[in-house]
């Protein structure tokens, strides 16, 4: 059978995550299936879509999924798996894995259990059960074919943040966001282990998006960071060249979105 690489991003409709995916949808010829947590499909496509022009609609399938609930992660892996075709062989080309949350503790005295449980849920365990229940879409030896997108190898990678470096962490504070971030740097390596270890053609990799005008950031957009922030689009642009240009040697780091190697 013919193959069939599509992309994944998850989720996909607010800030990087959906300039990520108008992205895939712009500069490649990938299906792209991508997740949401509310609002209906069709209001969900109408957000997606509305900017870019003369877009085959069909090449976009929305899936509902909610990064703090396993069941629904299960739900979306089985809804995916139910809307491949099969007729080919598909298999998961590239997947940007996008979930993230901060709150800020500057001194341990604003540490609240409430917010830590909350990072952890959505930057650490939510990552490691889309690994559990989405892993199984990622092809196997028999299923990639040189020049396929022009790459033979799969990509899985997970947004991550240049605050999860224990090396780089000259200021301190941002406890939980730095320890959330810092667990997602070792699910990706112990992830690309795995990938290793099974001869999967894919590697695991995280992505430092740089300083994004997103909502999350939003508080510190007049701090001293204010020079360094970039717009989603340009963000999503260089995050996509970057992963193309990966291989086997960048397997289970962390790169920025310059290319560059963020250290542990």
């Amino acid at each position: 059978m013919r193959p069939y690489p599509f992309a994944f991003v998850c989720p996909s409709t607010q800030g990087i995550s959906l300039a990520l995916t108008r992205h895939l949808l712009l500069s490649t010829h990938l299906p792209v299936y991508a997740t949401y947590r509310s609002g209906s499909s069709n209001e969900v496509a109408r957000k997606i879509l509305s900017p870019l022009k003369d877009m085959d609609e069909s090449r976009l399938t929305l899936i509902p999924l909610d990064l703090t609930r396993e069941d629904t992660i299960k739900a979306a892996a089985q809804q995916l798996a139910n809307s491949l075709p099969k007729d080919r062989d598909p298999y998961l080309h590239t997947a940007f894995m996008t979930g993230g949350v901060l709150h800020t503790e500057r001194k341990p005295t604003d540490l609240d259990a409430d917010i830590i449980k909350e990072m952890f849920g959505i930057n650490v365990i939510s990552h490691l059960l889309l690994i559990k229940h989405f892993a199984r879409f990622l092809p196997k030896p028999r299923s990639m074919t040189q020049g396929a997108e022009g790459t033979s190898l799969a990509k899985w990678v997970h947004i991550g943040a240049r605050l999860g470096s224990v090396t780089d962490n000259q200021r301190g504070g941002w406890y939980s966001y730095r320890a959330s971030k810092a667990a997602l740097n070792q699910v990706i390596k112990t992830f690309d282990l795995h990938l290793q270890q099974t001869h999967s053609q894919a590697i695991c990799v995280g992505i430092h998006p740089g300083t994004v005008k997103t909502n999350l950031s939003k508080p510190f957009w007049n701090s001293a960071a204010k020079m360094n922030l970039i717009e989603p689009e340009f963000s999503a642009r260089r995050i996509v060249q970057v992963v193309e240009n990966l291989n086997t040697t960048s397997r289970g780091k962390v790169w920025d979105w310059c290319g560059k190697e963020v250290p542990p």
